[in-house]
């Protein structure tokens, strides 16, 4: 007993120490350093989170991992653990993640620059601005033959439904017997198009989910929001960003593909053995290729990125769209994506990481009292489903192991990257949470003051007209 005692010290005195030289010497992390205390954090308390980490390191669930905390604008905990591949050199701090699903908040981030230019409303018809589903059509049932009888949809989906996952498209990450659309979409090769027209092109063949408006379910709804970037920008949406989104918040490190002389800092993906339960190197196809830029750049879950860059991205989001003098959005229209778009009753039936790359049951740990926003998750009714978040709290995850979330009632925001397929289980988010809830001890007593360096506020990228 005592043994164990002083061992879970060592390793979090360990993990603290290394952890905070690596935030102090890493210029990739960008967003200043506070002390724990000062923001209202028991440090002690918070080694508990390193230490929950490199348990499951020492378990051999995930080869590494980074964990970033930060409250009123200051990184207050940030720690990598483990090793970048098994048997490798230490996780750096600046380790390289596939965020996957977390592309999400990003892509619709870049649709709301758009919306702020006019260029589309929430409820306008996806059809004006995608012409090609104009015919889409549901099974009613199946022929003789056992093919599914196809029917023109009621209506068209509406750009609303489109950003919430209720449009009634399909996903096809799966081959998901239990769902025809889904292995239609799958069996098309949906998600591995030589473009996002094509990708267009696939979708408007292939039978919807549902009707508009009817349920909330998972979708192929942000890659179709990438075809429309594209298409009211004039650019492609890796451009897109990069010159709207990256480069005013200074995310030096996050694309869609990794180029040959990062590569040193990309964090190995793994997935769990079957029989085992022991990690094995992934195997996935070449669409999934992050060493050249993609075919087809995927707004639904084609980016990389660090932990600190995804810290300035949380960052904006938190300051209402402001970041470093930068502005990427208005306050209207942060406050517009991060509140809850749902209709009563409609259910969220994964956070991004979990039940979503094999078929089957889709759990979500906080669906009850959980909403939706624009391309992220909000949290309507935390205490309903015992999430010690507060109110407004937004978040996602991405099938390679990513999460993160952000809380405006407490002025923080979290983000964790491991890189295991499916992550390690629903519950890693929902225990990080905990952790780090368990150390808040009281708000500061005496404000902070703004970061230094702050420079008067100016609109990110170039003025976009559609072409």
């Amino acid at each position: 007993m005592i043994w164990r005692r002083l061992r879970r010290h060592t390793l979090g005195f360990l993990a603290s120490v290394f952890g905070c030289a690596a935030l102090a010497a890493t210029p990739a992390l960008a967003l200043q350093r506070g002390k724990p205390e000062e923001a209202g954090f028991n440090a002690e308390r918070l080694k508990r989170l390193d230490e929950h980490m490199q348990a499951m390191v020492d378990r051999g669930q995930i080869a590494g991992g980074v964990t970033l905390l930060a409250r009123h604008g200051r990184i207050v905990h940030a720690t990598a653990v483990g090793a970048r591949e098994l048997g490798g050199e230490p996780m750096p701090m600046d380790a390289i993640f596939r965020i996957r699903s977390e592309t999400k908040p990003v892509t619709g981030v870049a649709m709301m620059i758009l919306y702020e230019q006019g260029l589309w409303q929430l409820d306008d018809p996806v059809t004006k601005y995608v012409p090609e589903f104009a015919n889409l059509r549901i099974a009613s049932g199946v022929d003789a033959a056992g093919q599914p009888i196809l029917t023109p949809i009621s209506r068209p989906p509406t750009m609303r439904e489109l950003m919430t996952h209720t449009a009634g498209f399909a996903y096809g990450i799966a081959d998901d017997p239990s769902s025809p659309p889904d292995q239609a979409y799958y069996q098309a090769g949906v998600l591995q198009s030589g473009s996002l027209q094509e990708l267009v092109r696939k979708v408007s063949s292939l039978p919807m989910f549902s009707e508009p408006g009817q349920l909330w379910r998972y979708s192929v709804a942000a890659d179709i929001q990438g075809y429309i970037v594209e298409k009211l920008s004039g650019e492609t949406l890796p451009v897109f960003m990069e010159e709207h989104i990256f480069a005013p918040l200074g995310m030096k490190d996050t694309a869609f593909y990794v180029p040959a002389e990062k590569m040193g800092r990309l964090a190995a993906l793994y997935d769990a053995d079957p029989a085992t339960g022991k990690l094995v190197p992934a195997v996935e196809g070449a669409w999934r290729d992050i060493s050249r830029p993609p075919a087809a750049p995927l707004g639904g879950g084609g980016l990389v990125s660090t932990a600190g860059d995804f810290a300035r991205f949380a960052q904006m989001i938190l300051n209402k769209g402001e970041f470093e003098g930068v502005r990427i959005l208005k306050p209207e229209s942060v406050a517009l994506m991060t509140q809850n778009h749902l209709p009563a009753g409609f259910v969220v039936t994964t956070n991004g990481t979990t039940g979503v790359l094999k078929p089957g049951p889709r759990p979500f740990p906080f669906a009850v009292g959980m909403g939706y926003g624009l391309d992220l998750a909000v949290a309507i009714d935390p205490a309903a489903s015992g999430a010690p978040v507060g109110p407004g709290t937004v978040s996602w995850g991405g099938s390679a192991g990513t999460w993160f979330w952000i809380d405006p009632a407490n002025d923080l925001f979290f983000i964790g990257m491991i890189q295991r397929l499916g992550g390690v289980g629903p519950g890693l988010d929902g225990q990080s949470r905990g952790l780090v809830y368990q150390a808040i001890e009281r708000p500061p007593q005496v404000a902070m003051g703004p970061p230094q360096g702050q420079r008067p506020t100016k609109t990110a990228g170039k003025p976009t007209l559609a072409r």
